[in-house]
């Protein structure tokens, strides 16, 4: 990919909008607090990396590579992920803002989202086959022609799903969130 290698590092604090971010590839390493907002970082590699607390918000991620990767608390806004190299991608989201986010045509099997917003973010077309929704919020996000087999979403809200253009068999919903599903129905559910 790039003639770069970095391997077992620990950034902390940094700004690479103030400074020139290394293109390469970055193996079982830790990013702190850093600030990689409107950084175009197209053609780099995360192997089995971490990032806490760091914005990536407005970053192009054009044919980059996220293989197991977690983010935590990170700030995610706007990231077109659609765009990354889908090879062997895998990742998982904790407390993360991922508002406006595309996961457009990918596939997210297995994937965890736990305690993120996810706001108006397009899963349209991506595969979820077994992914979970823990504690997240789904207001305005897109499901169009999205495979939602055996996904859990019994602890998230605001969803709307229409069952006739997705695949939910076997999905798990709450009680609760069954208004989700029926919202194009323009039903009254009283409890």
């Amino acid at each position: 990919m790039t003639e770069n290698y970095i391997d077992s590092k620990t950034f902390r604090g940094k700004d690479y909008t103030l400074n020139e971010f290394l293109k390469g590839e970055y193996d079982n390493c830790t990013f702190i607090n850093c600030n990689f907002s409107n950084l175009y970082f197209s053609n780099s590699e995360f192997i089995e990396c971490e990032f806490e607390d760091c914005n990536f918000s407005n970053s192009n991620v054009k044919n980059t590579s996220f293989k197991d990767i977690k983010f935590n608390t990170c700030k995610l806004v706007g990231l077109n992920f659609s765009e990354c190299n889908p090879f062997l991608l895998n990742f998982s989201f904790n407390n993360c803002q991922l508002n406006l986010a595309s996961f457009y045509q990918l596939n997210l099997k297995n994937t965890t989202f736990s305690n993120c917003n996810l706001q108006e973010t397009d899963f349209a077309e991506t595969e979820l086959l077994n992914a979970v929704f823990e504690n997240c919020d789904l207001n305005k996000a897109i499901f169009d022609n999205t495979d939602l087999q055996k996904t859990d979403f019994r602890t998230s809200y605001n969803y709307s799903i229409n069952p006739e253009i997705n695949n939910i068999k076997y999905a798990k919903f709450s009680l609760n969130g069954i208004a989700g599903l029926l919202e194009k129905y323009n039903l009254t559910i009283e409890q």
